[in-house]
């Protein structure tokens, strides 16, 4: 979902064939669940769960029915579906801004949910630290969810089935904050996607066209598009951290310096994985880019020299790509398109 006032404080088991299920064991307070260990798919680095929550089949089929469920907003009408859908890559339906459930739109673009398991920091600002406290933003954003954690366990705790739930997955029926945090934090992290026709060519089961063969050396050529210094070539496709990219000559929205105050931070925002890409438009924090050519143009010629730009920019020579590179590049992007994902049943809602 859009976020506004960001600085409130802060695949179900990825096809069961991508996960490996232990036996039964029992956990530190004497419960038994059955553990998960990701078998994570060769294009993509091991990802690291916290010991303090580890990964579940009770406890992602809580988060996954969580995530799904209009509890978590004030007039249980919305839920963390609502602005992830997986039919659309875990975005809003090509939005540009949501709106929350009071019938106001947020300020920047819903970011995709897939392999949000790697991120460092969270929201396009970074402002939750791990994945457990990212769920706390949307829920009691004012302009998405717009709900409180008090009335959220409230609502849970006198459900007729959730108790009994948080009692299989965490050894306990009393339902809180953290619990709520855990479950739909290890349902977030098997929203795993590695299975795009570039996953398949790095496995050597096809080839890539000529076309997109060009766009892949653009893609990599310092001279030419430069994609990868901050979206890292294969693996994850980004680097996880915060750039200004020049779209304002004074940023409207301050980005990361609202968190930080630091104001080196001003207008810098978190790099986008470009896994998917081609489907998770429109484009840039506040989503004013609706193609992938007029976000290529600006990086190729339309940013903005402000006082903190990024130092990859700062050195880039303006109109470097021709249309055609444009075009190849277009047709590399392309192939990272994972439609398997938004295909596992085990990460739409439950039936």
């Amino acid at each position: 979902m859009k976020s506004l006032f960001r600085i409130v404080a802060i695949f179900l088991i990825a096809q069961l064939l991508s996960c490996k299920i232990d036996p039964l064991l029992p956990s530190s307070d004497g419960h038994s669940h059955q553990h998960v260990d990701l078998n994570i798919p060769a294009g993509l680095p091991p990802m690291q769960i916290p010991a303090e929550n580890p990964l579940s089949v009770e406890g992602i089929a809580l988060g996954r029915k969580l995530f799904y469920d209009n509890i978590l907003s004030a007039n249980n009408t919305m839920n963390c579906g609502s602005c992830h859908q997986l039919r659309n890559y875990t975005i809003d339906s090509n939005l540009a801004l949501s709106t929350g459930i009071d019938g106001i739109k947020g300020t920047r673009n819903s970011m995709p949910l897939f392999n949000i398991g790697y991120s460092k920091k969270f929201f396009w600002d970074g402002g939750a630290a791990d994945l457990e406290s990212q769920v706390l933003g949307p829920i009691v954003n004012p302009v998405e969810l717009h709900e409180t954690m008090a009335n959220v366990v409230s609502k849970l705790q006198n459900h007729p089935e959730y108790p009994t739930l948080f009692q299989k997955a965490f050894g306990t029926d009393i339902i809180t904050s953290k619990l709520i945090f855990y479950a739909i934090a290890q349902f977030e992290r098997t929203l795993i996607s590695a299975n795009s026709k570039f996953d398949k060519w790095k496995r050597g089961e096809l080839s890539l066209t000529a076309q997109e063969q060009r766009g892949l050396a653009v893609y990599t050529d310092d001279n030419k598009g430069d994609c990868t210094h901050c979206h890292s070539f294969g693996s994850t496709f980004t680097d996880f951290e915060f750039r200004n990219t020049g779209l304002d000559s004074t940023p409207v929205d301050l980005g990361r310096y609202l968190i930080t105050l630091n104001p080196l931070d001003e207008g810098k925002f978190k790099t986008p994985t470009l896994r998917n890409i081609a489907m998770t438009g429109p484009y840039m924090h506040d989503g004013r880019f609706t193609t992938l050519r007029q976000c290529l143009e600006h990086y190729n010629k339309n940013f903005r020299y402000t006082k903190n730009l990024a130092p990859e920019l700062k050195v880039a020579v303006k109109n470097r790509m021709t249309e055609d590179d444009i075009d190849d590049l277009i047709a590399f992007l392309n192939t990272l398109t994972d439609t398997d994902f938004i295909n596992n049943k085990n990460f739409d809602k439950p039936e």
